[in-house]
Parts: structure tokens; sequence; C-alpha cells
């Protein structure tokens, strides 16, 4: 069973296809009312009766039809009426607008051109059938504007394919026979096929309908298919101002436009075609202008937030607005002056000033423009630098540092933000502490001890980190005081000859300290104590050492002096005597020494030519001790006299050291003698003579070396 018996099914069929699967590019168009005929031919004789039925693609038909017909209008609660008058009849449910005009005819005449099916639609495919109102047709020819269209085979039906909503005329001629044998003929009137449209020109739509400046757009190219034509495949395009927008042409009905810019302003239209008919509709131009909003409430931030940064770090400067369309253009400034600018299509944008430094504080703002410049707020930016290894000056009133001065530790750090927090320290134990509101540097003042010697040192803080300065030393130096003297004495009372050591020594008082010892105002010598602590001088007691002593002792200050010691010598009887270094004594005795040695060295060796063994060593309890020489002014034989023990063994030699003198001094060599029960002792010593000369030779030679020593000792004796 076909559309061509079943017309009325077929429309039914189709509107339940468009609603539901509604058709592409029909969205925003309100559907027209479908109005079908039965039987599905628009031209029909006199006499005959026809069924038209109103429909809409939405869902069945409620409410009041609304029928037209020329000038009459007249509405039914029926979707479906009979008419039996030529005339074009619209129809129009309350959901749709008004149907197609379809032209019905009832015709009078004998033969009549009839077009199936019932609607056509352009690039349809239709049938032409001559038909006569009674009895049979021999032959039928068919024109199209007075030309006669070719048919295929002995047919009397014509096919014309992909017909278009254009003006031509068709007509057919009928041939039959009548009765009487007779051939007859007759013409139709001249038909126009009523093609309705297969889609409407499409309407080309935006959203929103005037767009904003950096917001998106959609296009949309709407147009409806009738619910007969629903399977038709449609095609869109988009222009603007001639230009294909897009990919081209395709099957999607919209077309999205991310972002819409000022430039973007213009002439925009679509088109839709059905490719399998070769229909082409163009929307009508659709002007679009673009708004542009201003910029508005434009802000700067920073960061780090606050805007406070270490020299050194990285600052960025966010320039950014509430509202704005299009390119803006981004500007930053420092105190007025421009230090950067970017244009671009966002709502912020960042500029970065890399490894700031001091000169790089002050106060920003940024401007944004997309028509007009408009300023932010203002944020200061403060750049804090860490403090350097500050310098430590000690300042003293004098070259060198005494006690009791005034002394000074001045601290600076050379670069560094201020406050700066100053510490001060000896041996890293803390003295004090100072602070720098403005920056630069500060002092530390304190009277000197003798415990202040030492190294000092200062650290600077500005809470970015604290740095130590070099270590710098100082010396404070302690002037001599509290000067002791002491004279030793070998004994509690020193007799003329002794050797007495003076002994001078500073309490207190920085080292090196020199002293100067003194006897009745005259310098005796000096004595160094590198390390301090106290010195002495030596000298042998004569009758003259008897007096006043002093010494005196400097460190590079003022020197200071001893009180005085009176030193009494009780002595002989008109006794001479003078000041004995001990050094003088002790030369003597050493060549005295190896005298004696060489004595003993050459006896020794004549004992063993002899052929006697040797002694015996005698005990130390049977040992005197020779005595040192002396110098006297009294007669020798004070000393010894004639009856002495020592005279029976060996008479000492005298020798006058002093002939031409009123006082005749004499020097005196005194050998060790020994004790009872040591004869044989003697006895050898005695006989060493026997064996030779050279004994006699050495102690001669000792003799001379006696007298010209007590020569010259008596010259100093008298010089003084």
């Amino acid at each position: 069973m076909s559309c061509h018996q079943t017309g009325l099914v077929c429309v039914f069929l189709w509107l339940l296809l468009l609603h539901l699967a509604p058709a592409k590019g029909q969205s925003g168009i309100p559907p027209r009312a479908v109005l079908v005929l039965h039987p599905q031919r628009s031209t029909v004789f006199n006499g005959e009766s026809m069924s038209l039925t109103c429909m809409d693609s939405l869902s069945s038909v409620q409410g009041p039809i609304t029928w037209y017909n020329g000038e009459d209008v007249w509405e039914t609660t029926s979707e479906k009426i009979t008419i039996r008058k030529s005339g074009d009849y619209q129809c129009k449910t309350r959901r749709s607008s008004f149907s197609e005009p379809v032209h019905v005819e009832f015709s009078s005449d004998e033969v009549i051109l009839q077009v199936l099916p019932h609607p056509i639609f352009e690039g349809d495919d239709v049938f032409l059938k001559c038909q006569r109102k009674s009895g049979e047709l021999n032959k039928s020819t068919y024109f199209k504007d007075g030309k006669e269209l070719k048919k295929s085979g002995n047919s009397d039906i014509i096919k014309l394919r992909s017909v278009s909503r254009d003006s031509s005329q068709y007509s057919c001629k009928a041939f039959w026979k009548t009765a009487m044998i007779l051939a007859r003929q007759e013409t139709s009137k001249p038909l126009k096929i009523q093609v309705q449209e297969l889609f409407l020109p499409p309407v080309l739509t935006s959203s929103p309908s005037q767009p904003i400046e950096g917001a998106p757009a959609t296009l949309k190219c709407e147009t409806r298919l009738p619910p007969q034509r629903s399977h038709v495949q449609l095609r869109f395009c988009f222009f603007k101002d001639g230009q294909p927008l897009g990919s081209g042409c395709n099957s999607s009905w919209e077309i999205q436009i991310p972002t819409m810019w000022m430039e973007d302003s213009g002439s925009y239209w679509c088109q839709a075609e059905a490719a399998k008919y070769n229909i082409i509709k163009r929307s009508p131009s659709f002007q679009m202008h673009v708004q542009r909003i201003p910029v508005s409430d434009v802000n700067l931030e920073t960061w780090p937030p606050g805007g406070q940064l270490i020299e050194g770090e990285n600052l960025v400067l966010i320039c950014s607005v509430a509202k704005g369309t299009g390119p803006i253009t981004f500007s930053w400034h420092k105190d007025g002056t421009s230090v950067g600018k970017k244009t671009q299509q966002s709502l912020s944008a960042e500029l970065l000033i890399l490894t700031v430094k001091i000169h790089d504080a002050g106060k920003y703002y940024c401007a944004a423009d997309n028509g007009g410049p408009v300023l932010s707020n203002r944020i200061r930016v403060t750049v804090r630098s860490p403090v350097s290894h500050p310098v430590l000056i000690l300042r003293t009133s004098r070259d060198q540092a005494i006690v009791g001065d005034l002394v000074e530790l001045h601290c600076e750090a050379p670069t560094g933000s201020p406050p700066i927090w100053y510490q001060f320290y000896h041996e890293d134990v803390t003295l004090g502490n100072s602070s720098a509101p403005n920056g630069g540097g500060t002092s530390f003042n304190f009277s000197l001890t003798k415990e202040h010697s030492g190294n000092y040192s200062c650290e600077a803080d500005n809470g970015l980190g604290p740095k130590r300065s070099h270590r710098v030393s100082l010396k404070v130096i302690v002037p001599v005081s509290d000067i002791v003297l002491n004279l030793r004495a070998p004994q509690t009372q020193a007799m003329v000859g002794d050797e007495v050591e003076i002994y001078c020594e500073a309490l207190k008082g920085s080292p090196p300290i020199l002293y100067q010892f003194y006897h009745e105002d005259i310098t005796l010598g000096n004595s160094s104590a590198p390390a301090g602590g106290g010195a002495s001088f030596k000298l042998f007691v004569t009758t003259e050492s008897a007096g006043n002593y002093s010494c005196e002792a400097d460190n590079g200050l003022e020197p200071q002096r001893s009180e005085v010691i009176t030193f009494n010598i009780p002595g002989p009887r008109g006794s001479k005597a003078g000041l004995i270094p001990a050094g003088v004594i002790g030369g003597l005795l050493g060549v005295l020494g190896l005298a004696a040695a060489a004595v003993l060295l050459h006896h020794f060796r004549a004992r063993g030519k002899s052929g006697r063994s040797a002694p015996e060593t005698p005990s130390p309890s049977d040992r005197q001790e020779p005595s040192f020489f002396s110098l006297s002014s009294s007669d020798p034989q004070e000393h010894l006299h004639a009856g002495h023990p020592a005279l029976m063994e060996q008479q000492p030699i005298y020798t006058n050291v002093n002939p031409g003198g009123s006082d005749v001094e004499y020097s005196q060599i005194q050998h060790m003698q020994p004790r009872k029960g040591n004869s044989g002792t003697s006895q050898e010593l005695n006989s060493g003579s026997k064996t030779g000369l050279a004994p006699i030779v050495i102690e001669s030679l000792i003799r001379s070396l006696l007298l010209s020593f007590n020569s010259q000792f008596t010259k100093d004796v008298s010089e003084r």
C-alpha cells in the first residue's frame, strides 16, 4: 500500500516522526499548520466533495481551529472539514502559524489536469494525469508552457522530476472516441503546480543579540522542515561580511564564537541547503554590534603580599580590573615614573621586577585602559637589605690604653636597613647593646680596668640575620705602683765582704718593667723584668756601702720610686773598703782554681814516677775549707803571728802591693792546711818540691797574678 492510496495515513506518520525527532534548525521558528487534502489532489469535478484536515507538528490538536477561505474566516472545534467550493484554503491551530494556502478547484470542464500526490514540496517528483469527467481516454498529451512534454512508453501518466516553485503552466489534451465512432479531443485548463517550500528561508539569530566584548556568542541558523520532509538532511553555513566562518558548511545549525572583540562587529548571514535537492536558501543579513565595557575597579597587588621585600628578592606587581572588555593596556608606575606596560585581552596582568634593590622601594600604582585610563590604589613597597659585617673602631684619649681611661667602642654596619641593633662583646661576653633607629652606627663607653685587656667585637642585626665584626685587640697598661725594695744578706748582720742582693719589685704594673737601683741617688745599675715581677742587683759590702738605697720602676708610663732604706755596716776600726762587684771576685777565684788544679796535677804525676802509692782520700770531716782572699789595711801579723801552726808547715807569702804609700797593704794567699792525723799529706805536698822545678814555677806564676790583681785593686780603691 503506497502513500498515493493512503495519503492521510502517511501524513499522520510524518507528524509523529517530527514530534519524536525534531529537525535541526527548527527550535526558534513556530511550526506551520499542515493542511491535508483527501483525496490527494487539488482539482476535482463539480459534484464531488473534498475533506480538509488541519494538523500541527507538536502534538494532537487542542483547542479551536481557525479556517480561512479568501475573506471567509471561521472556527471549528474539529480538525476536519468537508468542502465543495473552489478557493484558497488555510488553517491555523492555537500553537502553530498559518498553513500554506492550498488552492482547491471544483471544475465543470470535461477534461481536467490533476497533479499527484498532494502536498508537493520543492524537489519532489510529481505525476501529471489527464482526467475525463466520464469515460475513458484513448490518448493524452501533456504540455508545459505550450510545449509538449515527452513521455516514456504508452502510459497516460507523465512524471516530472524535482519540481520547483516557478510560474510554469501545465495542461493536457485528451483524445477519445464516441459511440458514433467519432474521434474527439479536448484540452484542459492551464494549471500551475502548487509547490510548497521544502523549508523556510533561515533566520540568523545571535545569543546574546548584542554580545559583549570578551564574552562568547552563539550564532544559530534557524529554519523548519515540513513534517512530511523531516527526514531531509540540511547543511548550514555562516558568513561575516561575505567571508565564511568556521570550517565551512556542515550539519550543525549553530556556531560558537568563544570570544567576541570589537573587530568582530559586522554583517552576518547564514544559508541552509538541501544538497540532495540542490536547494539553497539564505537568511536576511544581521548586523551585529559588539559592546565594549569600560574598565572599572582597577586594583594593584604585590607578591610577596604587603610589598615588604629583602634586597635580592623578586617583586611581582599584579594589576587587575573587575570589569572591562577588549584589549586592555596595563601600565605600572613608581612615584609617577613608568616602569612597565603590557596590552592583552585579559582582566589582569603581571609585571616582574627581578632582584630588587634599595632604589626599587617607593609608592607604586597601575592603570588600565580600554578607551580611557583608570588608576588603581597605591601601595608602598619597602626593600630592606641585610646588614653587612660591621666595623668596630676602638677610640682612646691617647695612643696607649691606661687603666682609668674612658674608652669608646664604635660599631657601624656599612650597609643595612634600619633599625639596627648592636651588641658589644669582650671575649664573647656581652658588654652592652644599643640601637640605631635611623641606621648608621652606635657607641658604647666604659672606663678601663686591668681586666679589660683582650679581644673586642660587635654584632649588628636588623632582623635579617646578625653579622659579626672582626676582633680588635686592646692591651690595657697598668702604671707601676707599690714599689718594694729589699736588701738580702747571707746573715742577719751584713759584714764587710758579704755579698748583698738588692731586690726591687713593683706590686702593680704591666710588663715589661725596667728597674734602676740607686745608692744616695747615684745609679748602681739596672735590670729588666720582661714578664713582670721584680729584679735584683748584687754587690759586695765595703765600708762605703753604708747609706741610703732606693729603686725605681718604669713601664713606659710614669716611673715610680720605692721608699728609701738605710744600710748600716759594722766593721774593723780603720779598715778601708770599696764596692767590689761579685763578678770581679768570681773571675779571680776562677783563675786561682785553675792554678791550684795545675799544681795538684803536677804533684800527682811526680808521685806516680817515684813509685809511691796514692794517699788515701781524707774524709770530709778532716778537710778544711780554703778562705777567699781579702783586702785589708791592717798588718799581716794580725792574721798570722809567728807562732801560728800554719807557719810551722809552710809560711804564707806576703807581697807589698803599695810600698810607696803611707799605708802598707798586703795580699795573702792561704793554702788549705791539713788537720792532725793528716801530716802525711802535708809532707807529700812539701816533698813535691823535691821532684822538680815545675811546682816552683807554677807557684811563682800564681804569686805574680795575685800581686798584679792586688795592685789593680788598690788603684781602684784609691780612685774611689
